[in-house]
């Protein structure tokens, strides 16, 4: 007999303790036969456990990384990049104002959770603000060959830089990332890494913060060079999907924001998210579980969790 489940909610937990004593935060699947236990006020303040039956052989085939905001809180690092490379330029925008373009945090963030890609936010930015001057060209270029030429100048010299940030040793890899991807591949489940980012500048992430053991073991890597279409556009999931030689329903995508939920979605993939600060207030109706970091997720409990989502499905 099939087992029905309910999406409950995982109390509240400290990040101090969550290793030890905590559920993972987000979503715990329950079946009819946990409600009444759950009713308990001392069992509701005890670790909760998953209980629902589900088949033996596990449907989760292949777990699929984000790179930026999922293995590294980097946006604010981006943004140092974007603006160290607008001050070199002097790119000023709209044009000939008096001082270089700056990108605060606020604008940032909202700016990278509607548009990925580096190129595509300056082409959206410079196309509503007006293109600007710059040490490139002394007057806004006016023909789509030199915009795509500033556009180019000024993506490459910022991932020069953003390479020299991750570089200086200063940055870790988030909470759970590499343990998660440990278990992952010691299970035979594939792994794979999409990212929109520049391809070289994912490398030099992938294999400062993750290893360059974890690296050449994905079993397919993808950056935003490898496709056409930007997310939310689902191409750079459903190229990962046929590298892998996996079905989309098998696969699990873990995204930080609206833009790679809407691609892994869009792709026929279920999606964990664990979000940043920057995307914490973004609405995640569309992913099956939503955590602050992954320090307390299990593989175990990603198996379970697409199991249900399949079932319910």
């Amino acid at each position: 007999m099939a087992t029905t489940s309910f999406l409950l909610p995982s109390p509240p937990y400290s990040a101090a303790s969550c290793r030890r004593t905590s559920p993972p935060v987000g979503a715990i699947r329950y079946s009819f036969s946990c409600l009444r236990r759950l009713a308990t006020p001392s069992l509701r303040q005890s670790r909760p456990r998953v209980v629902c039956a589900v088949a033996s052989s596990s449907p989760l085939h292949a777990l699929i990384f984000d790179c930026d905001g999922v293995i590294l809180e980097s946006e604010h690092l981006h943004r140092q990049a974007y603006n160290d490379a607008f001050a070199h330029f002097n790119v000023k925008c709209p044009p000939f104002s008096s001082e270089p373009l700056l990108w605060d945090s606020d604008f940032y963030d909202e700016l990278q959770n509607q548009i990925g890609g580096g190129k595509p936010k300056m082409r959206w930015y410079f196309g509503e603000k007006g293109w600007p001057t710059s040490s490139v060209f002394e007057t806004p270029p006016s023909t789509a060959s030199d915009r795509e030429k500033l556009v180019d100048v000024l993506q490459d010299w910022k991932t020069e830089r953003y390479k020299e940030i991750i570089k200086s040793g200063t940055v870790e890899p988030r909470p759970g990332v590499l343990r998660l991807m440990d278990e992952v591949k010691g299970a035979g489940i594939k792994l794979a890494v999409c990212s929109a980012a520049t391809k070289s500048s994912v490398i030099l992430c992938l294999e400062n913060l993750i290893g360059l053991d974890r690296f050449k073991g994905l079993d397919c890597f993808l950056a935003g060079d490898d496709v056409k279409e930007k997310k939310p556009d689902p191409s750079i999931y459903i190229t990962a999907a046929k590298k892998l030689g996996v079905e989309s329903k098998n696969c699990l995508v873990v995204e930080d924001s609206v833009i790679g939920l809407q691609a892994a979605t869009g792709a026929g993939m279920s999606c964990i998210i664990t979000h940043t600060s920057s995307t914490a207030n973004q609405d995640f109706g569309d992913a099956i579980a939503k955590y602050t970091d992954l320090s307390g997720v299990r593989l175990e409990d990603l198996k379970i969790l697409l199991q249900n989502t399949l079932v319910a499905s």
